[in-house]
């Protein structure tokens, strides 16, 4: 049977703490779903689009790597894809115990989709989408915390 995972997440940007997880996750699957969740209850700094086509151009050429995006729970979209994984990254031990609780609640929906936990590399640790969109809002230099893909696109902005 194939291993294929879903990353899901907002990717609001795409930050090196993603592509990390993501890189270091490549060899675990034959394919890889990168799933920009649609979630109503946010408003995005950057469109769908970008997004998406920032993880196109970052991952090109690489047939293991898919970006989509998806509404609704994660569990269909994982049924969608045929994922019988889930990636998640940690950086605290407090987004373990968060992210505990979505995976038992997703495994309780979907027992055969397994939740997969890669715990980011030290330096990326403090690299939140969060906090790089507050900086960018301030006016400061997030370059440090993005691939080139996306640092070329947010110079021009």
């Amino acid at each position: 049977m194939p291993r294929i995972c879903l990353f899901p997440g907002t990717f609001d940007p795409v930050t090196l703490g993603h592509t990390d997880i993501i890189n270091r996750a490549l060899p675990l699957f034959d394919k890889l779903y990168i799933g920009i969740g649609r979630n109503t209850n946010k408003q995005p700094m950057f469109s769908e689009v970008q997004r998406l086509g920032w993880l196109q151009e970052i991952y090109k050429g690489n047939d293991k790597v898919e970006a989509i995006a998806y509404d609704g729970l994660t569990v269909d979209c994982c049924k969608e894809v045929g994922a019988n994984f889930i990636l998640r990254g940690i950086r605290y031990v407090n987004d373990f115990e968060y992210e505990k609780a979505i995976a038992d609640m997703n495994r309780s929906i979907a027992e055969s989709i397994e939740t997969i936990f890669l715990t980011c590399l030290p330096q990326y640790t403090s690299v939140a989408s969060t906090l790089v969109r507050d900086v960018l809002r301030n006016g400061g230099d997030v370059s440090k915390f993005l691939p080139p893909e996306v640092n070329e696109t947010i110079r021009k902005i």
